[in-house]
């Protein structure tokens, strides 16, 4: 590993197997020694666990694995049987993932779902990722101006992330949420995307001040590079004094080209240690939007702040290294995910998503 590849990415995404190469290519690139693959529920799919174990079971010192869950059983009316969630828990952790990864709070994951998070479906679980301190990437929420059909960006919209009155307001969010964190206050969370509270430091202090466990991660949504370009030394003031608590994320996904990646990484590394101005450069994924949506100022932080952001605080949190994956039973997983797809999808489990990465295995 070359030397300058110091950081550790915590969150990244991987739709297929043969695309981890393209994420250890970024990785390369743009300076980073490892890479937590968040793995986010799809209806279609279940969760996108099976690529990221053969990931790991191929390059298994540069892969950390946030597994997600199934919710197949009631996704399908019951039809489909499959582990509570809550043995779930148990089951990523005895195949060797590193921690859990949550979309159920993104709302439109939340309206497919449709069940409050502080409610008794996901109680047994928060209980045992408590006692387990199994660490969580959690995606709470989204930008504020998604729920304002004259703010919300045309490539969200693209994207159904523009929320009508069909869908949870982005505030019950966040008071389910601190509902949880308040029963169980020795989770270990990494909110995604700053929880997006970048337009709210102070609230985002509250959050940190009040409760322990509770990281936010960096990964763009670029309204938080913006927001906090806005006044540099309140953002630089709460770098500093929640240098512990912030994680360094990217979102770089293993379909993002090289260029791709090199631009998603460079912006937010630029802004962590750089005082340069900027904007969006051409030839980002269609998700950072385009070059004229707004000004980026950099913190240039300092060079302990830095490393703790990038590499310490992550470490701390999951370890220096990503856990042994069991083989065996990351493929009995696949296989049984393949016979889940099958039935809610019609998808022969040996061409499946899940069905092919029990192959690799």
């Amino acid at each position: 590993m070359d030397a300058k590849c110091w950081r550790v990415d915590s969150h990244v995404h991987l739709g297929r197997a043969d695309e981890a190469g393209r994420l250890l290519e970024i990785a390369a690139a743009v300076g980073t020694e490892r890479m937590g693959i968040a793995c986010i529920p799809e209806r279609n799919i279940i969760v996108a666990n099976p690529a990221a174990f053969a990931a790991k079971a191929e390059h298994p010192d540069r892969f950390y694995v946030f597994g997600g869950l199934d919710h197949s059983h009631h996704w399908s009316g019951g039809r489909v049987k499959t582990p509570s969630l809550s043995e779930q828990v148990d089951l990523l952790r005895a195949i060797g993932c590193d921690g859990l990864k949550m979309l159920e709070n993104k709302p439109a994951t939340r309206k497919e779902l449709d069940i409050p998070v502080d409610g008794p479906y996901f109680e047994p679980y928060f209980a045992r990722v408590e006692e387990t301190g199994f660490p969580v990437v959690w995606h709470v929420a989204d930008p504020e101006e998604f729920w304002d059909p004259a703010l919300t960006p045309k490539w969200a919209r693209d994207q159904g992330w523009g929320y009508d009155a069909t869908y949870v307001k982005k505030e019950q969010l966040y008071v389910e949420i601190e509902r949880v964190l308040a029963r169980h206050p020795r989770l270990k969370i990494m909110f995604a995307h700053f929880y997006f509270l970048s337009a709210d430091l102070p609230r985002a202090a509250a959050l940190l001040d009040r409760f322990a466990g509770v990281h936010l991660d960096l990964a763009p949504g670029i309204e938080l590079l913006y927001n906090m370009s806005k006044d540099l030394p309140k953002a630089r003031a709460f770098f500093t004094k929640y240098a512990d608590r912030i994680v360094y994320g990217t979102d770089i996904s293993g379909g993002n080209t090289l260029v791709e990646g090199r631009h998603r990484a460079g912006i937010l590394q630029r802004w962590l240690e750089t005082d340069e101005e900027y904007r969006v450069p051409p030839g980002v994924d269609f998700l950072l939007g385009p070059p004229e949506d707004g000004l980026m100022r950099g913190l240039k932080l300092p060079a302990e702040v830095v490393r703790k952001v990038c590499r310490g605080n992550y470490e701390r949190l999951v370890g220096t290294k990503p856990r042994p994956l069991d083989r065996a039973l990351a493929r009995k997983e696949c296989e049984r995910l393949a016979k889940c797809v099958e039935v809610l999808t019609g998808k022969k489990a040996a061409e499946n998503h899940a069905g092919k990465a029990a192959k690799c295995l």
